[in-house]
């Protein structure tokens, strides 16, 4: 059953030009973890990111590396999927907030365990890393 999930949500995020890669990232945070801002490394998967939300609902904060005044929460609610690709993969960090910090549109998001199933495909360069010089 499990199995016949990943493979519906996988048809759903990814082209069916892009290769995924063969297994999936569980992430298991306890109702007081945090995941810091980072962007995920080119090396280990491509231009777009997948991920299903389980158990709590929790907020993911995006920040432009270049403009750290540009951010956005985005609400994660319980059993959502998300889909990072292109500017926000490449360009934007993103951290799962804290409880202290979880507040949503002026309302405090109650954040409990949360686990998140990660899908990704297959590494390319990234189409952001290029400067063009006029």
């Amino acid at each position: 059953m499990n199995s016949q999930i990943i493979k519906k949500v996988k048809e759903f995020v990814f082209p069916s030009e892009l290769q995924t890669l063969p297994y999936v990232h569980i992430l298991d945070l306890d109702k007081n973890g945090v995941i810091k801002p980072h962007i995920d490394s080119v090396k280990f998967c491509g231009q777009i990111i997948g991920g299903l939300s389980l158990l709590s609902t929790s907020i993911m904060r995006l920040v432009h590396e270049d403009n750290p005044d540009l951010v956005a929460d985005v609400l994660l609610k319980r059993r959502s999927l998300y889909i990072m690709k292109d500017v926000a993969r490449y360009k934007f960090t993103h951290a799962i907030l804290g409880h202290k910090e979880s507040v949503y549109d002026g309302i405090e998001i109650t954040r409990e365990r949360r686990i998140s199933i990660i899908l990704r495909c297959e590494p390319i360069e990234n189409p952001f890393s290029k400067v063009e010089v006029s």
